[in-house]
């Protein structure tokens, strides 16, 4: 068996399907950029099938990435298939995931079909599949809670048919680690030609045992793949937690014995990226990446790690990336120096006009702070994105008043479709009156599900990050916004948060 573990990320297929986490196809393409600097394995960059955006984005991805292989999700229909091939067209290395329920309660409610029905789906797929791409991996959608003779057969056949991977979800995070290990390992001893294919595993955490349990499905049950997101990120409680599992294979190579190929020192500037761009904050005590995964608050563990770092660290913060991201620019540096930043962290503008508009906002926001860091950048290039789309609502300028004893008053200058508008409100605090000033206009109806403030970086001279996350009509979108003074913050976030509402892109729910 390979001592090599296949680190397969998902954060901009099944992450995305978090409510609010949708991207845009340049924020797609820029994460995708950050995976591939990190040398993650396998990216999966979409369902080409779902939507014409989620189309483009994986074709954007799969013409960008050179050194990671590039994969599109599809149900297993010839239509699907053959999106997600054209899509793939220009990559290097391209994978095509096709997946199928299999668990009799989704074969019964859901598909309504028999197994015997499923069972020649999912050869005819696979085979169709093979034709126009070498190399297929096939997921029995429920596979944690389907019938093991039955599952047995599918995967027998559907290798026996050409897929080299083959991935057993639990899709609705109801494992336990022992028992999904052992699940695994029986399935590959009772398949065949189980030696014809990677094992792989996708967990969910619904339980809090993503993690353990695809550790589990590695070391008891044979697995050479993992699937997994940035941050965990992923629709209900998450995914799997890319930097758990790349750390704990890392730090524990002792127990484990397997060589992962990731570049860990990337992993903290991925979370921030991911972070920054869905709404999504990372909780201080998350492991790896937390603001706490590596402070000492008692005087003890402080004593300790003063005289030998050891004593409470079993892993370097620098070794993830927390030492890299010092200060990087500020009000003196230059165009080249700005250029050569934004290329470090994986963003690439298409044209000059555009990196000229982002370095003009980068001299505006170092005449107002001191000191620019990497997440000051990625957020003024999300800003510049949103205005290069033309999107229907956008930030012009506002003004407020609030003293104790009197009622906040806001005044604020947006445009609609290219034509400024005005809205004035009162409100309970600076940021009611700004948002109601805004809605006021606007009368989205929309209702507020979330609203969160982050500190991009460690002082009081800091750009706030707002989060604003709405729900209207079915729909639910996250906004985020960033500026020095966070009522600009949050009402930026709620126009941003108000143009993906009213964007129509159709989704197509889709889950492995």
């Amino acid at each position: 068996m390979s001592d090599a573990l296949i680190i397969f990320d998902t954060t901009l297929r099944d992450g995305e399907q978090s409510p609010g986490a949708s991207m845009t196809r340049d924020e797609k393409l820029r994460i995708a950029r950050q995976l591939e600097r990190l040398r993650v394995d396998v990216i999966e960059a979409g369902f080409a099938a779902s939507s014409n955006g989620d189309f483009e984005a994986v074709q954007a991805i799969a013409n960008a990435i050179k050194d990671s292989t590039v994969c599109s999700l599809s149900r297993a229909n010839d239509r699907d298939i053959s999106r997600a091939a054209e899509a793939l067209a220009g990559a290097s290395r391209s994978r095509i995931h096709t997946f199928i329920a299999t668990s009799a309660l989704h074969m019964e409610k859901k598909l309504r079909m028999t197994p015997e029905q499923v069972l020649e789906q999912a050869r005819l797929s696979v085979r169709f599949a093979r034709n126009l791409c070498g190399d297929i991996e096939f997921s029995p959608e429920d596979g944690y809670r389907s019938d093991p003779d039955f599952l047995c057969r599918v995967l027998e056949a559907v290798i026996a048919e050409g897929a080299t991977t083959i991935n057993v979800p639990d899709t609705v995070g109801y494992a336990v680690p022992e028992l999904y290990g052992n699940f695994i390992r029986t399935l590959r001893e009772r398949v065949p030609n189980s030696d014809k294919a990677v094992w792989s595993v996708h967990c969910h955490n619904d339980l809090g045992m993503a993690v353990a349990n695809s550790l589990a499905g590695v070391k008891i049950g044979g697995a050479r793949q993992v699937e997994c997101t940035i941050n965990g990120l992923g629709e209900r409680a998450g995914n799997c937690s890319l930097e758990e599992i790349v750390m704990a294979v890392k730090t524990r190579k002792d127990y484990f014995g397997l060589q992962v190929n990731v570049d860990t020192q990337h992993i903290v500037a991925a979370s921030r990226m991911v972070s920054q761009t869905t709404g999504f904050v990372v909780q201080p005590n998350k492991a790896v990446v937390g603001a706490n995964a590596f402070a000492h608050a008692s005087g003890i563990h402080q004593d300790g790690v003063l005289k030998a770092r050891d004593t409470y660290e079993i892993m370097r913060a620098e070794d993830v990336g927390w030492s890299a991201n010092k200060i990087v620019l500020g009000k003196l540096s230059g165009r080249n120096a700005f250029k050569q930043r934004l290329q470090d962290l994986g963003v690439a503008m298409d044209s000059e006009t555009e990196l000229n508009a982002a370095f003009a906002r980068f001299k505006e926001l170092a005449d107002r702070k001191s000191e620019i860091f990497d997440e000051d950048i990625l957020a003024l290039v999300s800003e510049e994105d949103a205005a290069a789309h033309h999107e229907q609502y956008g930030f012009v300028s506002l003004a407020q008043h609030s003293e104790t004893g009197e009622r906040p008053h806001a005044v604020v200058v947006f445009t609609v479709a290219g034509k400024e508008v005005r809205g004035e409100s009162d409100g309970n605090g600076p940021v009611d009156a700004s948002l109601k000033a805004i809605e006021s206009h606007v009368r989205s109806g929309a209702e507020m599900v979330l609203y969160s403030v982050n500190a991009i970086s460690g002082s009081t001279e800091s750009q706030g990050e707002v989060t604003v996350r709405l729900q209207n009509a079915g729909r639910v979108v996250n906004g985020v916004g960033a500026d020095p003074d966070i009522v600009v913050a949050s009402a930026k976030a709620y126009l941003s948060a108000l143009n993906k509402l009213q964007s129509k892109a159709e989704r197509v729910a889709a889950q492995g």
